[in-house]
């Protein structure tokens, strides 16, 4: 092993193993100086022998005593040696010696030769003509420059020392020396000096140097630390300099500088390929590889893709370069890599360029691809999508991997299980998968895979048919039409009914391919979503209906229908509607909606309309026969296609209900769990229940109003006099301007002075509800299939506990309802948890915080335990975000408590 700095190799004990590496003095296993090989007399009989020669020579001697060698300091040495180097001309005679002129020098002839090799034309990029004793004395001589004082050291001197030597070295020394504390330079020259390493070009020179050294099998343990060294750069003169770094060490500067290196080394590679020359590329791809994982993708990808994707067009050799470069990159970095070229691609064709068959080759890559990208995570965009299942279609070893990975989709799709425990995002996500796959199916594959599309098609939308939650159900649809359409191209597909949105047109467009992945532009993270939204979104089926019923011209349509046709319409304009009149009493409105004449339609449909404002004009009759008209308007059905008919009715059903609370709500509330009723009746019965309490609870408003300023003048103005409006205009405005207010009064409506009628009937609307919820019955099970029905009545419990504020009945209420939520605390189904934990927060809003810690003390801690596992480990965003809000509710609790004096 050799040391830092390319220092000669020594024991464990720290002792050199040959004769002239123990005349070098080592401190940790660190070449600091080296002593002096050669003799004085050895010196002078070399100087008496050469002196003809190199008199035109500047010469190189120390002016000092013989005596006083020992006292002279090695970087004193160093610099008298560079400065004399720096005046030598660049060609040399061929027995012109160092030591005939350095004979003072405690270093060897080697020293000199290496600083006029380093000055000479590409004389620093030819590292490999360094033998490993002049790169040890060369560290030892920029380690001993770095702790030389500054006086000791003359300007442009020393810098360039740092700057013509082997790239590598330089970059540990300087580091070493902004890590280490004491005398020598300061840390801002040493950022000085590697922000004109970084500027020279420096980087590309030491990718080359270590990929020149690999192709001779160089250290590993000094390329690891190398990587390190180079991608941690900006980290370690941030942490030295506490965040006052130069711009070029910020991030988003030098990783793109980074880039621009690796494409210098690369393009270096593929000229030395081209010349018949061995090169490795492996230490370049761990450099990628450990800035990547570092999570600078967007940095250095966003130099190197552009650039590849434009040398890969055309020139095979480049392809190899990039294959190769990806390949190279070891496991525990490769998903970073690849998700990184995923994202960045224009396109999945520039992806195949890019990549080659990396999925085929590498495991991890094929892991990364086909598994955790796809049903592991869901937080890609619908491009990024369209990249990754694009690139595994575009060459036939990589289809059997995009069959694969469709068949894994369909299972995860029709599982009941991952439609229960599963987020809607990702659900939605690898519907959107499912889609791109079967767009980029072909016919024989379609025939070969026909029964297993069609199992997982029906098996997939039975699951999200039974979801409460309406995006499920209507995303099931969509799935199921598109998967119909892909495999019976020829006989009828499935059809639904179901509003349209930007989501359903988004997921259509999915089975219809774009023409060409080159033309897609690259775009920022920020911008995906805004192009995607720009893109035409025209289903195959609709381009398909167009193209196939051509439009006939108008005028021979016309002349078609003339030809039979020669009857002469009546003019019916000034026809004028027959208005049937309403019914004017109550019980008259009962005796037309049961009625069995179904001929008097007309009539029907204006005692609909007329009902609710005969209720609310006439509460007296209506308690007489409240029982009755609400059982009739249970039942009603419409008999014609009247506009609105279910909000004519329900708001009907509002008003007996609030002019009769008590029988009425006790009618309602035993007909939720009686038999022979649809589950569309008992949630009816539900939104009554809750649209009424609204009402009962809320404080009408009446038509006066209160004004803080003066009285109303007593004058009586005439309504429509145009005079009278301009006059008290002007007077107004006279008065605005010439009187000072203190406190600017306001007109607000007057609320009614009358209690909560909600109050004395709270009860009754909701203890019969939650009595018998655990009781299935023949055609009604809450805790089996009907839980949509369950998570609409834990919605409607929440509800009336809310608007049950201040009320005497709101403890009990309080208690039943915990009772009810911790036997349902961990319900499978979604919109059911929701419901719950809107149960909870409207606990917490209304019951006292007094009787909340008199009576329900351990059930709240009981709680508060079950909303933090909600909050970390439910699968839906909403339970979790309704989780979050109620422990902040009971945090904002226990500080109210805390601010009471006790």
């Amino acid at each position: 092993m050799y040391g830092e700095g390319g220092a000669l190799p020594v024991t464990l004990s720290g002792q050199p193993r040959c004769r002239a590496a123990r005349n070098r003095v080592t401190l940790g296993h660190r070449l600091v100086c080296p002593v002096p090989e050669h003799s004085p007399g050895v010196a002078g009989h070399t100087r008496a022998r050469e002196t003809s020669q190199n008199a035109a020579l500047p010469s190189l001697e120390v002016s000092s005593s013989p005596g006083s060698t020992s006292s002279i300091p090695a970087w004193g040495w160093w610099l008298q040696c560079a400065s004399r180097v720096a005046a030598l001309p660049p060609v040399l005679p061929p027995r012109y010696d160092a030591i005939t002129t350095c004979r003072r020098c405690p270093f060897p002839p080697a020293c000199v030769n290496l600083l006029r090799r380093a000055r000479s034309d590409g004389g620093a990029e030819d590292v490999t003509a360094l033998g490993e004793r002049e790169r040890a004395l060369f560290g030892a001589f920029l380690r001993s420059l770095a702790r030389a004082p500054g006086a000791a050291r003359p300007e442009g001197v020393w810098q360039r020392c740092f700057l013509e030597g082997p790239a590598s070295l330089v970059l540990c020394v300087l580091l070493e020396s902004l890590g280490s504390a004491g005398a020598g330079l300061d840390p801002r020259e040493v950022v000085g000096v590697l922000e004109q390493f970084l500027q020279e070009g420096r980087v590309s020179a030491l990718l080359w140097e270590v990929c020149q050294q690999q192709a001779q099998a160089g250290c590993p343990e000094l390329q690891d630390v190398l990587i390190n060294k180079i991608v941690c750069l900006p980290d370690h003169v941030s942490n030295k300099l506490q965040g006052k770094n130069p711009p070029v060490f910020f991030p988003q500067n030098y990783f793109p500088l980074l880039g621009d290196a690796v494409l210098q080394v690369l393009e270096k590679i593929s000229d030395s390929l081209r010349g018949g020359l061995d090169c490795s590329i492996s230490f370049v791809s761990h450099v990628l590889g450990k800035v990547c994982i570092h999570g600078r993708q967007k940095e250095i990808l966003g130099v190197l893709v552009p650039r590849l994707t434009d040398l890969t067009k055309s020139d095979c050799i480049w392809q190899r370069i990039c294959w190769r470069l990806v390949e190279c990159v070891p496991d525990r970095w490769m998903e970073a890599v690849v998700l990184g070229f995923v994202q960045r691609a224009p396109g999945a064709d520039v992806l195949s360029r890019l990549l080659g068959n990396l999925v085929v080759k590498n495991k991890k890559a094929q892991f990364v691809v086909t598994q955790k990208m796809l049903l592991l995570q869901y937080g890609h965009t619908t491009e990024v999508l369209q990249n990754l299942l694009g690139y595994l279609s575009l060459d036939s070893l990589r289809r059997t991997l995009l069959l694969r990975v469709l068949q894994e989709l369909l299972e995860t799709w029709s599982s009941s299980s991952a439609v229960k425990h599963s987020p809607a995002e990702q659900q939605l996500y690898i519907s959107k998968a499912i889609l791109i796959c079967l767009s980029h199916l072909k016919e024989p594959e379609i025939e070969t895979h026909r029964q297993e599309l069609l199992t997982s098609m029906m098996e997939g939308v039975k699951c999200r048919l039974d979801s409460s939650l309406l995006q499920q159900r209507r995303l099931g649809m969509v799935v199921a039409e598109s998967i119909s359409l892909k495999i019976n191209t020829e006989g009828p597909v499935l059809k639904f009914e179901y509003e349209e949105d930007d989501e359903t047109r988004e997921l259509k467009s999915l089975l219809v391919q774009t023409p060409s992945f080159c033309n897609v532009p690259s775009l920022p993270d920020d911008e995906n979503e805004k192009a995607g939204a720009a893109l035409p979104l025209v289903p195959e089926s609709n381009e398909k209906s167009h193209t196939a019923a051509p439009v006939m011209p108008n005028e021979e349509s016309d002349t078609e229908f003339d030809s039979d046709d020669d009857l002469i319409p009546y003019d019916m304009s000034e026809d004028k509607e027959l208005k049937i009149k309403a019914p004017v009493y109550i019980r008259d409105c009962i005796e037309v909606l049961t009625g069995s004449r179904t001929e008097d339609v007309d009539k029907w449909e204006a005692t609909v309309k007329a009902l609710e404002s005969l209720v609310r004009k006439n509460p007296a009759a209506t308690r007489e026969v409240s029982v009755e008209l609400a059982k009739i308007l249970l039942h009603l059905e419409e008999k014609s296609s009247i506009e609105g008919f279910v909000e004519l009715r329900q708001r009907t059903q509002v008003a007996v209900l609030t002019t009769d609370p008590i029988p009425v709500a006790k009618y309602l509330t035993s007909q939720f769990y009686s038999l022979n009723y649809s589950l569309r009746q008992r949630m009816d019965i539900l939104d009554v229940l809750v649209l009424a309490a609204q009402e009962l609870s809320c404080p009408k408003f009446c038509g006066k109003t209160k004004h803080s300023g003066a009285q109303k003048p007593c004058i009586q103005l005439l309504q429509g006099s145009d005079s009278s409006k301009g006059w008290r205009r002007v007077v107004d405005e006279r008065i605005k301007n010439k009187t000072r207010r203190l406190d600017k009064g306001h007109c607000d409506m007057e609320l009614a002075s009358r209690p909560n009628e909600f109050n004395s009937v709270a009860g009754y609307f909701f203890f019969p509800l939650i009595q018998h919820f655990d009781r299935p019955l023949t055609t009604f099970d809450l805790l089996g299939e009907d839980h949509l029905v369950l998570g609409r009545l834990a919605h409607t419990l929440a509800i009336l506990m809310y608007l049950a504020v201040n009320t005497v009945a709101v403890t009990a209420m309080g208690k039943a309802l915990l009772e009810f939520v911790w036997a349902l605390r961990f319900h499978t189904d979604s919109y059911v948890r929701q419901g719950l934990l809107s149960c909870i927060s409207s606990l917490l809003l209304s019951v006292p915080t007094e009787r909340i810690l008199a009576d329900m003390t351990e059930e709240l801690l009981e709680t508060q335990s079950w909303l933090g596992d909600v909050m970390e480990k439910d699968p839906d965003g909403d339970c979790r975000r309704l989780a979050l809000q109620n422990l902040l509710l009971m945090e904002n609790l226990k500080k109210k408590l805390e601010v009471v004096p006790s």
